[in-house]
């Protein structure tokens, strides 16, 4: 279902402007409102991935969950190498 779409007023840079009206004229896109629409959707993405990002690079300096971490590789670690073994007899057209 569309999002309801709510009429605003942007002040552009005048390049900005004009490269928005050049990709429209180009049919790269149908619109302003759907070049600068689609911009935003990007931007909004991007900053939540490098929240994501940053709350996963901070888990890296946590004793406690690199403790856990590897705890839990090492209770994967024999089904991990069955598993390997398993692909690499696959692999060569063995059986399981």
């Amino acid at each position: 279902m569309p999002t309801k779409a709510i009429r605003t007023t942007l002040a552009l840079p005048e390049d900005l402007l004009a490269a928005t009206d050049e990709i429209v004229r180009s049919g790269k896109a149908r619109s302003r409102n759907e070049l600068i629409s689609t911009a935003l959707r990007h931007e909004l993405a991007n900053r939540r991935r490098a929240e994501i990002d940053a709350a996963f690079a901070a888990m890296g300096d946590d004793e406690e969950e690199r403790a856990e971490a590897l705890a839990i590789a090492r209770e994967f670690e024999e089904a991990d190498w069955e598993a390997f073994v398993t692909g690499e007899r696959l692999y060569q057209g063995g059986k399981p």
